[in-house]
């Protein structure tokens, strides 16, 4: 690990540059020079105090928090994938691959859609914006607990596995039946929520996801060395005199805060998970828990700023899904992946 420590310097640093470009760049232009006068040097740059008032509104509640999100969520997610990979043994194992983004969906979509069947009026954005977290983290909730209730019956984590991608299946159908049921308005609304945006937390809000995440990470953390265990064999780490079931469940509740957080407030991001696991190994070469914890946060809070910041087309006004970009850079190292295994 200690000579191992020199590679992570070059990540961190593209971290804090992507952290920085992030809060810089946006839908709205604003040149580098007067965002630097307006935050650190008052008016020493000749700007008037209601542009300097405008500026650092939408640095410190727009972009900031955006960034702070992102950061989060990349790093979440990242962790989930490989504690996923490493518990099922499947490369190809992401974060929702119990149903946690399914779940989660469902949530949403009777949050959303089954209110509007029932001719119930959602009220203000900020009604909605809390109601469809609170909906999803719900969801999350209840999946976990379904999981923890029939885990201590399912003989394997094959039969878990299973379980998960049942769970899944039933969760798609019925939010594909509150589809077919709902009006366009509804419909719209759940569309763009499994688009996934970092935009539009309020300070609450991010501060729930904030604490979701730093529990989800120290758990993650704490389960290292049992990771390391596992990753050699269920029967290795029994011999080791390591208990697998309790194991287990810390990881799946560590994937649930993550995931299940990440999700409620950004809505499903896809490959990022997947994807980001894998990087660490390539880059470091190490298959210790040690090394690929942090290495997977740094990657993965790094990917997700890079996307996040060209999704924002600077100074164009559009924004591209972060969905759509986190798929544009995870898929080629999902397909590198397999060329790599069939080979």
């Amino acid at each position: 690990m200690k000579k191992k420590r020199k590679y992570f310097v070059i990540p961190i640093m593209i971290l804090v540059a992507f952290f920085i470009c992030d809060n810089i760049f946006g839908g709205v232009y604003i040149p580098v020079k007067k965002i630097f006068f307006s935050l650190f040097s008052g008016n020493a740059g000749g700007i008037c105090e209601t542009e300097q008032n405008f500026i650092r509104d939408i640095i410190y509640n727009f972009r900031l928090p955006k960034a702070i999100t992102a950061l989060l969520a990349g790093t979440g997610l990242s962790l989930c994938g490989l504690q996923m990979q490493t518990l099922f043994r499947n490369p190809l194992a992401d974060p929702y691959i119990l149903g946690v983004s399914a779940s989660a969906g469902l949530g949403v979509a009777l949050f959303i859609m089954g209110g509007s069947a029932l001719g119930i009026n959602l009220g203000s954005a900020a009604f909605q914006t809390f109601g469809i977290a609170g909906a999803a983290m719900a969801g999350s909730i209840l999946l976990l607990l379904l999981i923890l209730a029939v885990s201590e019956k399912l003989k394997d984590n094959l039969s878990l596995l299973i379980f998960g991608i049942m769970v899944s299946s039933i969760a798609s159908a019925l939010i594909n039946l509150l589809q077919y049921a709902s009006n366009e308005s509804a419909l719209k609304m759940y569309v763009v929520w499994t688009l996934g945006s970092f935009t539009g937390l309020k300070s609450s809000q991010l501060l729930i996801l904030a604490v979701l995440s730093v529990a989800g990470i120290i758990l993650s953390v704490y389960n290292i060395k049992d990771l390391n265990a596992i990753m050699l064999g269920e029967q290795y780490a029994d011999a080791a005199g390591i208990n697998t079931k309790r194991v287990k469940i810390r990881i799946i509740v560590a994937t649930t805060l993550l995931a299940g957080g990440i999700t409620a407030f950004c809505g499903p991001i896809g490959f990022i998970g997947i994807a980001v696991p894998h990087i660490a190994r390539m880059i470091y070469k190490d298959a210790d828990h040690k090394v690929l914890i942090p290495a997977s946060a740094i990657l993965g809070g790094g990917m997700t700023l890079i996307a996040d910041t060209l999704s924002q087309l600077p100074g164009s006004g559009n924004i591209i899904p972060i969905n759509t970009m986190a798929a544009l850079l995870g898929i080629p190292v999902i397909f590198a992946i397999i060329i790599k295994n069939r080979a």
